[in-house]
């Protein structure tokens, strides 16, 4: 018997998003995905990325920098059970079935702990599996236990909303990138490089350079693209380097203050420049030769001549500064926005910059 997910439009009504970029059309939701999936208009999703709990926490070990280190991530990746796990897979699985338009598709990461189960579900469910992609993981690390084969690949299940989809597949652009030649479904792409995670560390972050291949194999410019397992948040910061619009959801709170950190940092892009202040130290004449004098130390002393902190106020539709103000803290700059021509504006950001000008000493 084929399963299939419900097409009543819920009542329920979407919250308030934790961040919203209207501009470049981001919306990040905190929450649990079937509550909030429940509430998205059906058929108005263009792809979906999901990489679901793997149910890999349970008291495992693995290898990390040379190092043995547990593989607990958390509660929300404990196994309920067999049965109760592929209970989850099919509810999450139908959800993001009702939103997906009648053409669109979705994607899913996992490892054997995992896929075997979403694979099934989405037969049940009547999607349409069109490629089971081999993600291959270079230099991965040792099985401590030597009794199995390295763990080095994860596959990624592409299928499409129905068996009438007609799904949408960049076949040249995949064929030109895979230097003219057809992209095979065994993908060898590294780990997130290093400055992928300079904001902070996610147990099962993805590369960027997966998520944007993803992508452009299967959306265009404009498409509406939903993550319902958001963690670090690299498929918004996909969709956002491609010009996609995108639709993220995460239950947890650590995880989300990730995501906003590095969303942040691609959307705010300031440039200051400094002008240059020219102080007069030696007011007279001094023809006293300087360049020989035995005194001089190899670590200069400095006196601190100013300090000042800054707040800049970047606004929504337009990304650019409206306001700024020198104050001790962003109360006092606040305060001062508030006061000022500007308050009515909208604000997306508030950046803060600290400056310290120092005079050499002992010349």
């Amino acid at each position: 018997m084929t399963l299939r997910a419900t097409s009543q439009e819920n009542a329920v009504s979407l919250p308030e998003p934790a961040f919203h970029d209207a501009r470049h059309h981001i919306k990040i939701f905190h929450g649990d995905c079937l509550e909030l999936l429940a509430a998205i208009p059906a058929s108005s999703i263009d792809l979906i990325f999901a990489d679901p709990p793997y149910f890999l926490s349970n008291g495992g070990i693995t290898c990390h920098a040379g190092r043995m280190v547990s593989v607990n991530k958390g509660d929300w990746d404990r196994s309920r059970g067999a049965a109760e796990n592929h209970e989850f897979n099919t509810a999450w699985l139908a959800a993001c079935q009702r939103v997906l338009k009648p053409d669109a598709s979705i994607w899913v990461s996992g490892t054997s702990h995992v896929i075997h189960s979403v694979g099934f579900a989405m037969q049940q469910l009547g999607f349409k599996l069109l490629n089971d992609i081999s993600w291959v993981k270079p230099n991965p690390p040792p099985n401590l236990s030597c009794r199995y084969f390295t763990h080095a690949t994860e596959t990624i299940i592409w299928a499409a909303r129905d068996k009438k989809s007609r799904h949408k597949f960049n076949y040249k652009l995949m064929r030109e990138i895979a230097g003219g030649k057809q992209m095979k479904s065994v993908w060898t792409i590294p780990p997130p490089e290093p400055w992928e995670k300079k904001f902070g560390k996610h147990p099962a972050q993805k590369p960027l350079a997966l998520l944007e291949r993803i992508l452009l194999a299967s959306s265009s410019e404009g498409d509406l693209v939903l993550d319902p397992f958001l963690g670090s948040g690299t498929t918004a910061l996909a969709a956002l380097r491609l010009s996609r619009r995108s639709f993220g959801i995460e239950a947890d709170s650590i995880s989300l203050d990730l995501t906003l950190r590095r969303i942040c940092s691609d959307l705010v892009q300031v440039e200051i420049s400094l002008s240059c202040a020219h102080f007069s130290v030696d007011p007279l004449a001094d023809p006293m030769d300087r360049s020989n004098n035995s005194n001089m130390s190899d670590t200069p002393s400095a006196k601190l001549i100013r300090r000042e902190r800054n707040y800049y106020f970047v606004g929504s539709l337009r990304r650019e500064i409206i306001y700024s103000a020198p104050a001790e803290s962003l109360e006092e700059a606040w305060t001062k926005f508030t006061l000022s021509s500007r308050s009515s504006s909208e604000v997306m950001f508030i950046i803060k910059t600290e400056t310290e000008i120092y005079l050499k000493g002992g010349t």
